[in-house]
């Protein structure tokens, strides 16, 4: 019986700690790390002071509106829309570039959308695919 406990114990604990190594659950990063993070991204851009402080202020309100808006949809309790999440990150995806296009170039806006971008977004664990 001594050793049944003990083997629950050890069994349990390790699916503890393999659940935590892959990333224990729906946790983001905090907006002020998620902003730097995409700006360690445009280093390239060799932006000034102002540019620099508006493209920070932009991924700074884009990042706060959209967690504010997951926030209220999940207030209720119950699953969100799927549809209605996509809508308004889309739409707060669009205010964002707005501001950024009033800032970049257009080839570093062009930059950003082809290259940049698409990094920023999580990364969701394979696993799904059966490719034979």
């Amino acid at each position: 019986m001594k050793k049944k406990m003990i083997l629950l114990a050890t069994a349990a604990m390790i699916t503890l700690f393999a659940a935590n190594a892959q990333g224990g659950g729906m946790q983001r990063m905090p907006v002020p790390e998620r902003v730097k993070m995409v700006m360690d991204k445009l280093t390239d851009f060799k932006l000034d002071k102002d540019k620099t402080a508006a493209t920070d202020s932009a991924f700074t309100n884009y990042f706060t509106s959209q967690e504010k808006a997951m926030q209220d949809m999940r207030a209720g309790g119950a699953q969100p829309d799927r549809e209605k999440m996509m809508e308004t990150r889309k739409k707060l995806s669009g205010e964002r570039d707005e501001k950024l296009k009033k800032i970049f170039t257009e080839e570093q806006f062009k930059k950003w959308k082809d290259e940049i971008e698409p990094t920023t977004r999580p990364q969701r664990p394979g696993g799904g695919s059966n490719t034979k």
